[in-house]
């Protein structure tokens, strides 16, 4: 379900927002070109997948000599995106981060995980890793020519999604 609201915000909506902030339920909200985009926080069958991703993916990406983080903001204050999670060629220092190797993204009911990619293609984003917990699948996408191309593995990782899918304990 998606409300657009179209001229100023109306101050009900703006007061609802900074109480959203205050409470620091907007962890994983997102600005797409100027546009407020609310996101609730994921299920937890979620951040289950999340948790064995970490582990899975951490020491792969230590051997490739990356840096994992959780969630991050990638973009800039009025045009970001909040992946689940990344892994950086270094040690992110600035609170928006302009690029990551590998940004993570755990399929949810309802979310846009697919709309970004055109924007972590401008990003320069090398690899996707997708995780759609309603059919079991992962999908591992790299960037080519400006755009993302799905591969069986990842160059980065060093896996492969049959592996990695293997790999997961998915919710019932």
């Amino acid at each position: 379900m998606k409300t657009v609201v179209l001229g100023e915000r109306p101050r009900q909506l703006e007061e609802w927002l900074a109480r959203r902030r205050e409470l620091g339920q907007d962890r994983f909200d997102e600005v797409w070109e100027g546009e407020y985009h609310v996101a609730p926080a994921p299920h937890p069958r979620h951040g289950y997948l999340e948790a064995q991703l970490v582990r899975r993916l951490g020491e792969r990406a230590d051997a490739a000599g990356l840096v994992g983080t959780g969630a991050f903001n990638l973009g800039e204050p009025d045009d970001y995106r909040v992946p689940d999670h990344g892994y950086h060629h270094e040690l992110p220092t600035a609170t928006y981060v302009p690029t990551a190797a590998v940004v993570v993204e755990v399929v949810s009911p309802d979310d846009e995980t697919y709309e970004k990619f055109g924007f972590y293609a401008a990003h320069g984003v090398d690899e996707l890793v997708i995780v759609e917990p309603q059919v079991r699948r992962v999908r591992l996408w790299q960037l080519r020519t400006g755009r993302y191309e799905e591969s069986s593995s990842s160059a980065l990782l060093r896996l492969t999604a049959e592996e990695l899918t293997a790999e997961l304990d998915w919710p019932g």
